[in-house]
């Protein structure tokens, strides 16, 4: 028995969608104590033009099925997968170190993916397949930093950099609806523009001066933003990192950093707990992720293509 699935097949640091087919794949077998997922939607994100160019996907573990992020059904229950595998030993054993779905297991860009059942987590009826899709990456990243990394509370002034990624549009609709005033940072003017309708109370150029320092900041993009990001934040503040799209290798700005008693935390993803707490929030507040455009796994290509352009606002989904 085959399925559809979006499978890397070979990694180009210059030109990651060569190395994309969209074919037949056998389906997954589980694992005792994993289940099998039946794909309703599933959302891309940066990881996967990342593993496209070979970044944590060595040769020996092609061909690789991509994608992080899925909801779907199983034996009749709507679910939301969690893409951490191995961070508590469930379903893996104790010596498995973590991954994201996709690195070293199976991904989501498929009719079908097999995971820890530990990692499902009940979907709420109030999100549909395709807003459920889009929660357990970027918008689980968005939470984290928030509200556990950088701890923020209402009436906290945040800055969020880079307007229009999947990580900032959520972290700005996340923490407008929990009474975070939002700053955010962006080349685009409409990305801007789009940032301030979705709750940002301000929205600047990249790199632009501040009418004020921040509590925290949250940093997604890196080298490009780095010394903006600690020049912006107050004494004892703290500065969020989650990624490097830009590269990551900025200037450290040691100095500012010791003499402000600033604090550096790493972000990656969330654990199950925060995504079922994300889950309630998104149920409760009625706060609904944006979704930039809807593809056919048959057309996964194209919304790979989509994301590389840099052209999208807010989550791109393929549903199968």
């Amino acid at each position: 028995m085959t399925m559809l699935a979006a499978v890397a097949v070979r990694t180009d640091p210059d030109n990651p969608l060569d190395g994309l087919e969209v074919r037949q794949v056998p389906r997954p077998s589980p694992d005792q104590h994993w289940s099998v997922v039946d794909v309703r939607a599933a959302s891309l994100n940066h990881h996967d033009l990342w593993s496209l160019r070979g970044v944590g996907l060595p040769p020996d573990r092609l061909p690789m099925v991509l994608g992080t992020d899925a909801a779907g059904t199983v034996d009749g229950r709507d679910v939301v997968v969690h893409a951490v595998i191995g961070a508590t030993g469930h379903g893996v054993g104790p010596d498995e170190r973590r991954s994201l779905l996709s690195e070293r297991f199976p991904g989501t860009l498929a009719e079908q993916v097999a995971v820890p059942t530990w990692n499902l987590v009940p979907k709420p009826a109030e999100l549909s397949f395709e807003e459920a899709a889009c929660l357990p990456t970027a918008w689980l990243t968005a939470y984290r930093m928030l509200f556990v990394s950088a701890g923020a509370r209402p009436g906290d002034r945040v800055l969020v950099q880079g307007a229009g990624g999947g990580v900032s549009t959520a972290a700005v609709m996340l923490g407008a609806a929990a009474g975070v005033e939002v700053l955010v940072t962006g080349r685009d003017e409409g990305k801007r523009a789009r940032a301030l309708e979705l709750g940002a109370s301000l929205a600047l150029e990249t790199g632009a001066r501040l009418p004020f320092r921040v509590d925290a900041v949250l940093e997604t993009v890196g080298a490009a933003t780095w010394r903006h990001s600690v020049a912006a934040l107050r004494p004892g503040g703290t500065l969020v990192v989650a990624g490097a799209t830009s590269g990551d290798q900025p200037g450290a700005e040691l100095t500012r950093v010791f003499f402000n008693e600033l604090s550096v935390v790493g972000a990656t993803m969330g654990s199950k707990d925060d995504l079922a707490a994300l889950l309630r929030f998104m149920a409760r507040t009625g706060v609904r992720p944006v979704v930039d455009s809807v593809h056919p796994l048959s057309a996964a290509r194209d919304a790979l293509a989509r994301m590389e352009s840099g052209a999208h606002f807010g989550k791109i989904v393929v549903t199968v």
